[in-house]
């Protein structure tokens, strides 16, 4: 039985967004699409609704937010298979729920305070450090949710542990014929450009350190996806600020994350960075093992 790609709404226009990318990556991977309401939603993020009057019932409500995102779904992608529940369930519980059995789940970026759009909300933080599948934040500009950049960029981190999101970067940029962008960030040694530790500089060349790890890296994917184009590229910098900037000529950035046992995913700074300015939509795949 094939995993569907779950999407999350809420009703609001970012949550609309993550439905026409979530429809279009159904189309690509040939999967059904499953749009999930959680009726507790509004309880975290305060939602303004463009679809109901405001003394509608909780019912009324759940069946305009589903059909409002259905009829998106189907207009930007008529041939993928969707389905629409409404969940009685606290969002993240219900989105966490859904991960066991999806091969994706995406929701949308939330914006607070002042610069909207900037901030994740709770809820994409909570099942991106939790989910057990791919987490797909749908962010940024309107010229990567629609694919316009036909670049995915890939944040190495060290080979034994990136495995599965280099993987995951690789089938995106196969399916959508586009280019993968592998970075690997480095720091200089001190009293040069700054940051490694006193043993990272008897190494030698922090860069060729670098080099040599995205290569091992990118080994196994060059192997099993040969008919993409990788560009791997080392950059002197801190990653996530490194990340953050190339998303810009971006459609997707993917990063991995570890999972500790009983305590979800280890997010670290890079992704919570990415998750929170990336300019592209970001995925968060978590490592195995």
């Amino acid at each position: 039985m094939e995993q569907p790609l779950v999407v999350g709404v809420d009703g609001s226009e970012q949550s609309l967004w993550a439905v026409d990318w979530a429809a279009a990556e159904a189309a690509l991977r040939g999967l059904p699409l499953r749009i999930v309401y959680a009726s507790l939603w509004e309880h975290y993020e305060g939602a303004a609704y463009a679809y109901s009057a405001p003394d509608a019932s909780d019912r009324a409500l759940a069946d305009a937010i589903l059909g409002a995102a259905g009829e998106r779904a189907h207009s930007r992608e008529p041939g993928v298979g969707t389905t629409a529940v409404v969940l009685p369930q606290e969002p993240t519980d219900a989105l966490l729920r859904e991960s066991e059995l999806a091969s994706a789940v995406v929701v949308g970026s939330r914006g607070r305070g002042s610069i909207k759009g900037m901030l994740l909300g709770s809820v994409g933080l909570g099942v991106a450090s939790w989910a057990r599948c791919p987490v797909v934040v749908v962010r940024g500009e309107r010229v990567a949710v629609d694919g316009g950049h036909e670049r995915i960029l890939l944040g190495v981190g060290n080979p034994d542990r990136n495995s599965t999101a280099v993987a995951f970067a690789c089938q995106e940029a196969a399916i959508r014929g586009s280019v993968l962008d592998a970075v690997r960030a480095w720091r200089g040694p001190f009293g040069g450009r700054g940051g490694l530790s006193a043993s990272d500089e008897t190494a030698g060349d922090p860069e060729g350190k670098a080099a040599a790890e995205l290569d091992e890296a990118l080994s196994a994917a060059r192997n099993g996806h040969p008919e993409v184009q990788i560009r791997p590229v080392t950059v002197e910098g801190h990653t996530h600020r490194v990340l953050v900037d190339r998303s810009a000529a971006a459609d997707l950035l993917v990063v991995g994350a570890r999972r500790n046992k009983g305590l979800g995913l280890q997010l670290s700074r890079t992704g919570h960075a990415v998750l929170h300015h990336a300019a592209c939509p970001v995925a968060v795949v978590p490592q195995r093992g």
